[in-house]
């Protein structure tokens, strides 16, 4: 059922290129409300010469916006983010709407990604080179960082409006122009963003959006093909990261990838176990965890596993799943019917290798295809699926161990590296294991983190550079240096 906005022009059903909302297509493909399975939209089926449209839009609008002043890029994101703000409530139903998320995950969503567009509003101005003596006595060197150009942006359906914010952000900022390819499953709270971005001043040309279901994997290799095109930026599977940086490397594109995790998340037995059960909840179920940094493997030392397990148990109990849209529903349905194959296949592989049910769980299908209710198991094998690969869905398997060796070894037993969570109240047993992980970020004591200041990303498979913090925006600029010499002597 369509939502109740505010403002109803936030809801788009065409592409954006140059300042101007485009059909340029004779072929459509559906969005649907992964609750109800109800067709919600029509958008059209983008293909390669709309790209290059887009592209060329882009290229042509970079050769001023390059040129225009750092305060200037940062009021026009403050603007972008005091839209985001004023129509917080209404962005939040649209991602429910299309992703299926409860309303309290969305608004927590649209908070975070407008904070994306406040921080980069503050960091525009800050773009810094610096002054180098060389060798030379008579000679100096200046750097400076300049815009790599036009990015092409692809984003995925688990954050839609987040996903977009926190790349776009850093690229507008540094005075790079963008082409934006929203995921099919959630294109629309991409353009209701647009809607956003037009209102806020950005010059025509500097923000497009091309739409694609059927043709994505084309407009993908475009992209990442494309000569004017000088940086991808990607967030999404590994699989697809490395099909995407293998076309990347046609032009050497510059590129940033955040993909795949395997998060783990270890409780030893001196950690206040109440803290670590309520962030254990925060961070497997944000998204009914469909996220990329939520916990997928609980290692708990064995002393307390049992109690640990029993009392995380208890909280899942107290989910209440169902519509995302309607009032008290804590946990909606899953995005689409793969995820759910997925969590049935790690449960399935899970309890035929010796891990014992502690929640059943599983699908709901009195409420729809998609809702899918949270699996606990304990005494899960190291030689399970889980271990070594996302799920990326509500189930919680709980692994034991007795010695910081030993939980080092299981947790860096993965080619993933994005994010990880260590809980105790030792500080020499915190920064020991948060130093040996390989992780590219380690939350301790805490299940939440993401935050604009915090720099976002992963190392081995999970990805390479850094979204959010000081460190954003690198990835969207080059150095320059500029050398003077035979300057004369210094008097």
């Amino acid at each position: 059922m369509k939502p109740e906005l505010k403002n109803p022009d936030l809801i788009k059903g065409l592409g954006y290129i140059n300042g101007e909302w485009v059909k340029d297509s004779n072929e459509f493909f559906e969005v649907d409300d992964p609750s109800t399975g109800e067709i919600i939209a029509k958008l059209p089926e983008h293909d390669i010469a709309v790209v290059d449209r887009a592209v060329d839009a882009a290229y042509d609008a970079f050769q001023k916006y390059k040129n225009t002043l750092p305060r200037q890029r940062a009021t026009w994101l403050r603007n972008l983010f005091n839209l985001m703000t004023e129509n917080a409530e209404d962005l939040a139903k649209i991602i429910t709407w299309e992703n299926g998320k409860s309303l309290p995950d969305s608004r927590a969503e649209i908070k975070y990604a407008a904070s994306y567009y406040e921080w980069y509003a503050e960091e525009a101005p800050r773009i810094y080179g610096a002054t180098i003596q060389p060798s030379i006595p008579n000679n100096r060197v200046i750097t400076k960082r300049q815009p790599v150009g036009v990015c092409g942006i692809i984003c995925p359906w688990n954050f839609p409006s987040a996903m977009i914010t926190r790349k776009v952000g850093a690229a507008l900022a540094a005075g790079c122009t963008v082409v934006v390819k929203p995921d099919s499953h959630t294109p629309l709270s991409a353009l209701a963003m647009t809607v956003l971005v037009e209102k806020a001043g950005f010059p025509k040309g500097v923000f497009n959006v091309v739409l694609s279901q059927h043709n994505t994997p084309k407009l993908g290799k475009r992209l990442c093909e494309h000569p004017k095109v000088k940086k991808v930026t990607f967030t999404g599977s590994t699989r697809i990261g490395k099909t995407l940086m293998e076309q990347a490397s046609s032009t050497l594109k510059k590129c940033s990838f955040e993909l795949g995790g395997n998060a783990p998340f270890i409780v030893f037995d001196d950690a206040d176990l109440d803290l670590a059960v309520d962030q254990a909840i925060a961070s497997k179920f944000r998204g009914m965890g469909q996220t990329c940094v939520c916990t997928n493997r609980f290692y708990v030392q064995d002393t307390i596993a049992d109690e640990f397990a029993e009392k995380l148990v208890t909280k899942v109990k107290q989910f209440k799943i169902g519509d995302g849209m309607k009032e008290g529903v804590t946990h909606g349905c899953l995005t689409n019917a793969k995820q759910a194959d997925k969590v049935d296949e790690h449960k399935k592989d899970a309890i035929e290798k010796g891990a014992k049910v502690l929640l059943e769980g599983g699908r709901m299908p009195d409420l729809g295809k998609n809702f899918y209710a949270p699996v606990v198991l304990k005494n899960v094998p190291q030689s399970a699926m889980v271990a070594k690969e996302e799920t990326f869905g509500p189930l919680c398997p709980i692994f034991t161990f007795k010695t910081v060796e030993e939980v080092l070894g299981y947790a860096n037993d993965t080619e993933l590296g994005l994010a990880s969570y260590v809980f105790t109240k030792n500080v020499n047993t915190l920064f020991t294991v948060s130093e040996a992980l390989e992780a590219g970020m380690v939350s301790c004591n805490t299940g939440l983190f993401s935050d604009s200041s915090v720099p976002f990303g992963g190392v081995k498979e999970s990805g390479f550079g850094r979204e959010g913090s000081l460190y954003g925006i690198d990835d969207y600029t080059t150095v320059k240096s500029i050398i003077i010499g035979n300057l004369p002597d210094s008097l």
